[in-house]
């Protein structure tokens, strides 16, 4: 073990006074409902010997009436220092991690806002996020930007609320020092040069999650191809790693490959396509930012039948799809994107491994269950409420779930539907009960009772199996009021019965194995 000296200790104590727990979601701010987001332009120098950034963000908006207040977030640990609009400073107040900006007399629609100051320190990336600052093998400065659970607060001034994301898409205009690269959202329009500085403008037109803004800067090698995606576009790949791992870039791009056609055949078309699929090695684990998915997983590949797969990879990809396309407004409904990108991973054991890996992939995630919380939070969650291990692992069963229960050839099809459906996707929010309603109608068939158990309990049905006569047996589902579709293995062979509370009968000589394969949860 290592020795524990007063050193460290007190580094220890510094670091958790440094700490800060910011969060996000919740309510949305009853001034914030007076005004939505158009664009971002976020221009920012990052000065990496001194850990700092420093720039402005040009925030596009529209009202339906005069705003006496403009309210947006911005952590205090940056010194706002002026705010324009219509051509003329004006006033403001900020504090409490609020910036509050009083608009001048006019009919202007957008605000300029600069600022600067030292950026804060990720403590457990991504978990706990910030700017990480590291340096590679050959003392070359690496930093990297998580805040999914903070939110874009600690990194520009903002609308930062889940249901708040710019219509016309953002630029990220990152000056760094020569011969560092940026990789970020979009499609890079621009890269110029000016003495030791280089700046890369990268911009993307399709709506997006403000935590989703990102960048990464290091100096990384390059593997790019032309991505053939299911609609027939040509997509640009990319990946981005660093130059001591130069060697395991093409081995990356046919692992980013070969998961983005297994999401596509399952989801649907790549989301992005007039922007680019890309990851670029980060230092830490990783992290969905929409076409720039951070990857930190160490080149962990894990043979699956014929190819490679990489979990992380495969993960962040997942949220092109459930998280970046379709997504949430209100944390309450995490599970959403983090349950489906889950089962998508499970679905790459059952596309490259095959039925028996999926089904020990699915039996192994489900034992581990605790069902200590609802999977759907109370209404107005923030994101550290909302936020825990149940909403992968429980959020993916429910729809693994969920395909047992309407077969292969409904589930597979409304799945795609559902992913694809314009009143939940891009611009557009989607709750739970968005999702509960989609997937009853598809279906045509009442899965309120499954959906009340599964999401919003934490509750699960009691097996009884129960001795009747000689040849006989008794099946019901304890604590449900409602009826679902179960395979019972008797010495006859596999058969599927519509379980709940009322006894069902069945013959067979040896005691019936319920639920053989796994497809739902039960106390057993």
């Amino acid at each position: 073990m290592r020795k524990f000296t007063l050193t460290s200790l007190f580094l220890l104590i510094s670091q958790l006074i440094l700490a800060q727990n910011w969060d996000w979601g919740g309510p949305l701010d009853p001034l914030q409902q007076k005004f939505t987001i158009r664009h971002y332009r976020l221009e920012l120098e990052i000065l990496p010997e001194s850990q700092s950034i420093q720039g402005s963000n040009t925030i596009t908006f529209s009202a339906e009436e005069k705003l006496d207040t403009l309210r947006l977030n911005l952590i205090d640990e940056y010194l706002v220092e002026k705010v324009v609009m219509d051509g003329r400073e004006v006033g403001f107040y900020h504090r409490n991690d609020i910036l509050d900006i009083i608009p001048v007399d006019c009919t202007c629609d957008q605000v300029q806002v600069f600022y600067g100051g030292k950026t804060p320190l990720a403590q457990n990336p991504p978990w706990m996020g910030g700017f990480t600052w590291e340096k590679d093998q050959f003392e070359n400065h690496w930093m990297g930007l998580s805040s999914q659970g903070e939110g874009s607060q600690v990194f520009m001034p903002a609308l930062d609320h889940p249901s708040s994301e710019p219509s016309e898409g953002a630029e990220i205009i990152i000056t760094v020092p020569r011969p560092y690269f940026v990789a970020s959202n979009g499609r890079l329009m621009q890269t110029t040069e000016k003495d030791e500085k280089v700046t890369y403008h990268w911009s993307t037109s399709y709506p997006i999650n403000v935590y989703n803004i990102n960048f990464t800067m290091g100096i990384f090698q390059e593997e790019k191809l032309g991505f053939k995606s299911s609609s027939g576009e040509i997509i640009p790949m990319h990946v981005w790693v660093l130059q001591e791992n130069r060697d395991r870039a093409k081995d990356l791009l046919e692992v980013l490959k070969i998961s983005t056609e297994t999401q596509e055949k399952y989801f649907g078309a790549f989301p992005f396509p007039a922007d680019k699929i890309a990851v670029v090695e980060t230092p830490y684990l990783g992290m969905e930012h929409q076409t720039i998915n951070a990857y930190g997983n160490n080149f962990q590949f894990v043979p699956m039948g014929k190819v490679n797969y990489d979990w992380l990879l495969h993960h962040e990809l997942g949220h092109e799809w459930f998280g970046n396309k379709v997504s949430v407004g209100d944390w309450a409904d995490m599970w959403i994107h983090e349950g489906l990108t889950a089962y998508g991973d499970w679905l790459f054991y059952w596309e490259h491994g095959g039925p028996e890996a999926y089904f020990t992939k699915v039996k192994s995630e489900a034992k581990n269950i605790p069902h200590a919380k609802p999977v759907v939070s109370p209404l107005n969650s923030t994101e550290e409420q909302a936020y825990h291990p149940e909403i992968y692992t429980k959020g993916a069963m429910v729809i693994h779930s969920l395909r047992g229960v309407l077969g292969d050839e409904v589930f597979f099809p409304m799945i795609k539907a559902f992913a694809s459906d314009e009143r939940f996707t891009y611009q557009n929010r989607v709750n739970t009960k968005d999702f509960t309603d989609f997937v009853q109608t598809y279906s045509n068939q009442d899965l309120e009772g499954f959906f009340e158990l599964y999401l919003f309990s934490t509750d699960l049905p009691k097996l009884k199996v129960s001795k009747r006569g000689k040849n006989g047996f008794s099946i019901s589902l304890q604590d449900i009021d409602f009826e679902m579709p179960v395979e019972v293995q008797t010495s006859e062979g596999i058969q599927r019965l519509n379980l709940g509370p009322k006894a069902t009968e069945v013959k067979s000589t040896s005691i019936p194995i319920v639920d053989p394969k796994g497809w739902i949860m039960l106390q057993k």
